[in-house]
């Protein structure tokens, strides 16, 4: 059964947990985005000293690649890979907007009785003024559009949602839930964090789906891109 360090920086909200298999050992969170790269590296020590696990036993290090916060994901990416790179464990990359479509799924799933309709899932990164880094995946995750940046407006997914149901979440889907009331259109207050990443790094190391420590990089969509208010 492996263990994984699951790493996510990548958007306001930053949180890293330790997980056997499907078990959560333990988890930290912090909710302050100008205080992430402090956060990180107390909280894997107090992970490691709250669970018992040693790094010796850590099989492998997963971390959200983006899109999202340029900063968040620069100290997600490289604090995965200086680890991975000092213990020589492999690195286990997944994109951001796809641990956020988990979350929606698996809380849709659990409130809503969608057996009998098609559902789309379409998680939302602000990305300033009316654009968003999105996606869309289908209820097995399989992905329908493509992680793109893309510049919301009145006639923004409209006709996806005469076929079937979309649920949007993530900050950037209140832009678009301030633009269109459709009939299609569900918004998901649900919020992500490493446990999601988890279950998505555990099916990339049963697979053996590794990133290479030299070439991994972030997925940033765009050339710069920061979440954190400009100061007045």
């Amino acid at each position: 059964m492996p263990i994984l360090l699951n790493i996510d920086t990548a958007t306001e909200n930053a949180s890293v947990c330790i997980t056997k298999e499907d078990i959560v050992l333990g988890i930290a969170e912090n909710a302050d985005q100008k205080n992430h790269a402090a956060f990180l590296q107390p909280a894997i020590q107090k992970l490691l000293g709250d669970t018992g696990v040693t790094f010796a036993e850590i099989d492998a290090v997963a971390v959200t690649a983006g899109p999202g916060s340029y900063t968040g994901l620069r100290v997600g990416m490289a604090s995965a890979k200086g680890l991975c790179y000092a213990l020589n464990k492999p690195l286990i990359t997944v994109n951001t907007l796809e641990v956020m479509a988990l979350a929606a799924i698996q809380q849709d799933q659990l409130m809503a009785n969608t057996s009998n309709i098609t559902t789309y899932y379409c998680p939302m990164i602000d990305a300033r003024r009316m654009e968003v880094f999105t996606a869309m995946y289908s209820s097995l995750l399989e992905e329908i559009l493509s992680p793109a940046a893309m510049i919301l407006d009145e006639k923004s997914f409209t006709t996806e949602a005469e076929k079937q149901r979309i649920v949007f979440s993530g900050n950037g889907s209140e832009k678009l839930a301030g633009l269109i009331k459709a009939a299609g259109f569900v918004f998901s207050k649900v919020s992500h964090n490493a446990t999601h990443l988890s279950a998505l790094a555990a099916q990339h190391f049963q697979k053996n789906q590794f990133a290479s420590l030299a070439y991994a990089e972030p997925v940033y969509l765009k050339e710069f891109f920061n979440t954190s208010k400009p100061s007045k």
